[in-house]
Order: C-alpha cells, then structure tokens, then sequence
C-alpha cells in the first residue's frame, strides 16, 4: 500500500516510521518551505503542493488529492491538526477510491461540531458542563453568559487545539473575548459558531485514547493529564493521569468508551474531560479529538502498542485484535513538547536555524527538525517531543529532568528550560496540576549566567583547538598593571554580554562549541543558549531589542504576518486599545496601545510579514513644554 501523508514535520516522520516498518511505501507533500524538510527525504517520495500559506497548500483538498493521483496512493493518513478532522475531506478521499486512515466521515461530523457533540454525550449518559448555544446571536450569547454567571468561557464550536477560546470575566470583556473567539474560530475551522459555558476555576484536562474497528469492537488505553498548558496548547503531559480516585478513573474510562461507541467509532480518538481539581469526583465531558493525539507517545510507553499500526490495520478492514482485558498500563510516561519559543518572554515565538542539535541517549526524539531546519513563522510552533518512561512517575520525572539536562538545540530558542524549570514545582512534583498553573506563575531569564558558562566553555574549547594560548586569550586587554581576560558574546536577542574572568571555569553540564563559525551552545538548567562569539567593536554596536523604535510605538513583540489593522493616520486611541493583530504560527495576537493618543502612521497592511521589534504602528510626539 501507498499512504499519502497530508500533513508535515515531526508527524508525517512519525508515521512514515510506522509505515515503512509495515512495508508500506509514502508520500511526503510539502510547501515551499518545507523543500528541504526531514520529512519529505524520508518519504518514497515526495509532492510539492504549493506556497506557504495554508489555504494553498496543506489546507487545500484539491492539491492534497491531486497529489494522491498523481503518486498513485492508495491512502491518506491526515496526521493531527490541518484536515485530520475535517468529514469532508475524509469523504473526498474515499469518494476517489482511497483508504481514509481515521475514522468515518459521519464520526468526524458528529465529533466536529461541539454543540453536536454536548448533545450526544449527554445522550450517552456523559456528564456535560453548563452552556449554551442555541443561538448564534451576540446578544443571545451575552444573555446566556449573564445567566450562567461570569466567568465564561468561549469557544469555537468546531475548535480544536487551543483556537478560538477566550475567558471573559466580566460582562465589559465579553464583547471582545466573543469578537476575537469569533474570527479565531473563522480563520481556522472556516466556522465562527460558539459555546459559552461555565468556567471552572481550578480544572485539570484528564483525557482518555480509545480506538475502535469497523466491526464494532471498542476499547480504551487509559488516561492522559494534559493539564500544563499555554493559551489552550498543551505543553506537558503523562499517562496514566496521577492523583485521580479510583472510582473517577474507572467513570472517565467508561464514559469515553460509552461515548465512541455510540457513534461508532472506528479509529484512534481521544475523549477529552475536564475534572474539578476542588472535587475530583466531579468532571466533565470536554470535546472529542477524532484523530491520533500529539501526545499518543506517552500511551504507547505505557501499553506497549504503536497507535499508527492500530490505524493503519483498522483502516484496512482489519479486526483490532485486542480486547480490554488485553490492556495492560505497565509504568509511567512523560512528554515535553519543544517549541520554538521563549518561555522567559511570555512564551514569543521564535524563528531561526538549527545550529546544533545533541539529543541525549535512552529517550524517545519525535521532532520535524535536524541540524540546517529553518524554523519559520508560518506553522505550529512544536518542532519535537522529548519523551520518558520509567517504572514510577518519580523514575520519568527523573528520567526527564536528566534528559533536558544533556539536550543541546543551537540557533533557535526553545522551552525546554521551562520544562526542567516546571519539572522543580511543587504542583508538578505533587502530581497536581490545573490548567490555571501557567496564569499563577512566571519564569525567569538566566542568559546573562548562561554567557559566563558559555564564555568558560569557549576558553577552554578554542583554546585545546587551536593550541594557543593567545586565542584562548580571545579579545583580551593589556595594561601595564592588568591582565583581563574579556570576552564579547551576542545572545540571540542581539544584546552583547561582556564576561570579564581572570580565570578558566569549567562547566560539568552539556555545551558545544563550533571554533571555526565562533558559536557556542550551552545548557543551562534544561535551557539551550546559542552565543556569537563576537569583535569587540560589537560591545558598543546597538543591540537589536534597544533601538527598535520611538517609545509611544506599537512593534511586533515576535515574527508574524499582520492579520488586522485597526487604526488609521489621525485616529484616536485610548490605553488599551486594539491596533493590530497579528498571526504567529497559527494563533492571533492582538497589540494594543499603551496609552491615549493619536495615530501618526501606519507602517503595516495585512497580509505583511513582519519581523521581532518592527515597529508597525507611531502616534504623535507630545509637544514639550
């Protein structure tokens, strides 16, 4: 069999992986940025579907199936996200002749909708949480909002993966929460329908794997915490799910199972609940993923099973095999997903190179990059998972913590010293989580520490490569009465740090130096630092986060394509209010105005892309007395 893989980075490799292992042939598709891809040179072969942007190339059917044609595939497998979870896309498929590797079209349809989806979970006896959506009128939402009592949340009735939530906490926000839910929800799904309903104020997100076949068997493989999370995005997870009651485990279970099976389910899925971290034996159905989860890794660990075989055999006709006594959950399991942002900065995305890449032994690497990845700002931010098992959650936490320790990622900024810096919380520690965690706390910035490690490893490594002690020396200054030993490095902000050591230190923990491009990468606390060793001259070089623009300016606080302009030359704005929304790797950020004033340009149109510290939007300088 030839399997099409609509989808790209860390997902696509991670089924080609399956695949291949079956003897199957796939297809790799690509946009142009992606030319160069890890994924599309490990495929049989590959497909170029169009440019960049999403509707003119992983989000076109028409290319997507073109390519089928024209590879000669017999199947599609959709990955997650893009169109895994999109019925007509998956009648398409089979309406050509081909094996849809997901479940059917009318699950999918009865899934995608979660207003449909509230309705059949209460009809399968699935405990639902307080809502609304009869109406899609703004007042009639308003109105249900009231009745339930702030807070709300709103969300997009076809959402998924974080897109189109907002929190309104008072009837003042609604109006705007509704607004940008709306057109997240519309620029993503192509639906702006949404729910409002009660918010719990400390929810962990608890969520079970089922998997069913076409001749009706149905199973489930435990439970998931997925409560770390970022904006709606999970960022951490593990299986089983710790700290839950007996009795809760066993309801969510079979509350997930009751649920597939009454639509019946015929592929991977994941039923999503929400638990009351103030009463465990309280929880909600949440929403149904039909489609292999980002973070399936963690289950499979545990079960000893890979989900995309059970897929790929179901699709084709095959009996699942397994029944539920069958299942046996044996140890525990961590993910970290790595993203491409900087956790120190309210979690910016980030582009750039991959300068470097040393990914410690004994753990599992899923990840779309290698050593010459260009990460860009036109897709999802996760660019590899980090994954652990062990016989006990404190073995993984273990396990984990060691492994971030040894990773090495140069040229782009990565979370991973946020997730050694999690792994330390007491709330991570005592295995209780809600997704509030990352609202309650900050992390700090430790790059001025890591470039007195990063000057130390170059000392020792330029010089043992070299064999002089004058390039050890590296820009030095003399007087008659001094010897100082000063080194210049530029992090990746553009700021340059001056380290003045009179002495070599050593550093036990993991780095990289590349003497010939004068770099040099360093972990610290989990966290990777990638430094240019630079002239001195560049000590008093401005720095590309200082001089970025006049004061009463709205820039770009990270790359992204300019979605909205709200404003025009001569317009008034208040504190606060909305000037431009921009889209950063799938999700739009709305940049408002510090203070009241008026507009003097507008140096931005949608459609633009724009780069970190561009300045997009000037008002008028006051007039001095």
């Amino acid at each position: 069999m030839r399997i099409l893989i609509a989808n790209r980075g860390e997902i696509a490799r991670r089924v080609i992986r399956t695949a291949s292992a079956l003897g199957h042939d796939t297809v790799a598709v690509y946009a142009d940025p992606d030319a160069s891809a890890p994924h599309v040179a490990e495929a049989t072969c590959s497909y170029r579907i169009g440019p960049a942007p999403l509707a003119e190339s992983y989000l076109s059917v028409e290319r997507l199936l073109a390519a089928a044609h024209e590879t000669g595939s017999d199947a599609v497998h959709p990955g997650y996200g893009f169109l895994s979870e999109n019925a007509p896309f998956a009648q398409a498929v089979l309406d050509a002749g081909l094996i849809w590797i997901g479940p059917s079209p009318p699950a999918i349809t009865a899934m995608g909708s979660k207003i449909e989806a509230r309705q059949l979970a209460k009809s399968a006896g699935v405990p639902v949480i307080p809502g609304f959506s009869e109406s899609q009128s703004d007042d009639d939402l308003r109105a249900a909002a009231v009745d339930i009592g702030f807070p709300v949340l709103i969300k997009a009735s076809a959402g998924g993966g974080g897109k189109g939530i907002r929190i309104a906490r008072s009837d003042d926000e609604f109006s705007r929460a509704l607004s940008e839910a709306r057109q997240e929800g519309e620029r993503s799904f192509a639906n702006d329908d949404m729910i409002v309903e009660r918010y719990i104020e400390r929810p962990r997100h608890v969520e079970v794997q089922v998997v069913g076949d076409k001749h009706g068997a149905i199973i489930d493989l435990g439970t998931r915490e997925c409560s770390v999370q970022r904006r709606y995005q999970k960022l951490f997870e593990e299986a089983p799910a710790p700290n839950l009651p007996d009795t809760t485990r066993r309801s969510l279970r079979q509350s997930a199972v009751a649920l597939a099976d009454s639509i019946g389910y015929d592929s991977t899925g994941t039923v999503e609940f929400i638990v009351d971290d103030d009463d465990p034996q309280s929880f909600f159905f949440l929403e149904m993923n039909t489609r292999l989860q980002v973070e399936h890794p963690v289950t499979e660990l545990v079960t000893g099973l890979d989900l995309v075989e059970l897929q790929i055999r179901v699709a084709a006709g095959e009996p699942l095999g397994l029944a539920q006594d069958d299942i046996r959950l044996s140890g525990h399991a961590i993910e970290a997903r790595i993203n491409a942002e900087n956790a120190a900065d309210d979690f910016a995305p980030q582009i750039g190179t991959i300068t470097h890449l040393d990914v410690p032994p004994g753990c599992r690497w899923d990840s779309g990059i290698e050593v010459g990845s260009e990460i860009s700002p036109h897709y999802d931010p996760m660019i590899a998972k980090l994954i652990v098992s062990s016989d006990d959650r404190a073995g993984a936490t273990q396990e984990l913590a060691d492994a971030l320790d040894r990773l090495l990622i140069g040229g782009v900024v990565t979370n991973s010293g946020f997730h050694r810096w999690l792994l330390d919380r007491p709330e991570v520690v005592a295995g209780r989580v809600t997704t509030r965690l990352l609202d309650e706390i900050s992390v700090s910035d430790n790059s001025s520490a890591a470039a007195e490690v990063a000057a130390s490893a170059w000392r020792t490594e330029a010089g043992q490569a070299t064999g002089s002690p004058w390039h050890d020396l590296g820009t030095a200054g003399f007087t008659p009465h001094q010897h100082r030993r000063r080194l210049f490095l530029r992090d990746f902000t553009g700021q340059v740090h001056e380290v003045d050591q009179t002495s070599t230190q050593e550093f036990p923990g993991a780095f990289h130096v590349d003497v010939v491009n004068r770099r040099v990468v360093v972990n610290l606390s989990g966290q990777s630092h990638t430094f240019q060793v630079v002239p001195r001259s560049d000590h008093w070089a401005p720095s590309i986060g200082s001089g970025s623009g006049p004061a009463n300016s709205v820039v770009a606080p990270f790359p992204g394509v300019v979605s909205e302009v709200l404003v025009e030359s001569g317009g008034a704005v208040l504190g606060g209010d909305p000037v431009v929304v921009i889209e950063a790797m799938k999700m739009l950020h709305t940049l408002v105005s510090a203070g009241p004033g008026t507009v003097d340009e507008v140096r931005v149109s949608p459609g633009d892309t724009v780069m970190t510290h561009q300045v997009l939007v000037t008002f008028e300088q006051e007039e001095l007395a």
